[in-house]
């Protein structure tokens, strides 16, 4: 399944979050990212898997993050499931080679049409029931670089192939 990988979807918040958000007194907010999360987009780049963000949340800290990361991004979605149908058929890719990392219950129907649901460590229990991998790492603490390293591992093992 992972030698079809043909692109990789991470929900923000709880992914690439830890799921909190500080909000000063003036309304900005702010969230906290881990750069090992950098570095695993880094790494799945040289694998040649592309990469996007779809993201509920309609927020600068998402667009930076994404500017950041050089991958893009959709957000501003109510409807994942019907965005990332439409994503596929507008770019000919088949939901079965989509691996897509979510961790609560507004990630559960789009995670139901993708052919590789993920989720960290401290995801609903609904989503680890419909991962077919839950990661050791929980949300912002570095969940695509743990996705990067076992990727990069079946490479070297040669139990999937190069894109």
């Amino acid at each position: 399944m992972l030698n079809d990988i043909k692109l990789i979807v991470y929900d923000f918040d709880g992914v690439m979050t830890d799921n909190r958000v500080m909000v000063r007194e003036d309304g900005i907010e702010s969230v906290i990212v881990s750069r090992a999360d950098g570095l695993g987009v880094n790494l799945i780049k040289e694998i040649g898997i592309p990469q996007m963000i779809l993201s509920t949340e309609t927020s600068s800290v998402v667009e930076a993050r994404a500017r950041k990361l050089g991958i893009p991004v959709i957000q501003g979605v109510g409807d994942k499931k019907k965005v990332l149908a439409a994503y596929c058929k507008e770019n000919k890719i088949n939901p079965n080679n989509i691996l897509y990392v979510g961790n609560d219950i507004n990630d559960k129907e789009v995670m139901g049409i993708i052919g590789y649901p993920v989720a960290p460590s401290d995801a609903h229990l609904d989503i680890k029931k419909l991962a077919k991998h839950t990661l050791e790492t929980k949300g912002g603490y570095g969940v695509v670089k743990e996705l990067a390293e076992i990727l990069k591992g079946r490479m070297r093992n040669g139990t999937a192939k190069q894109q």
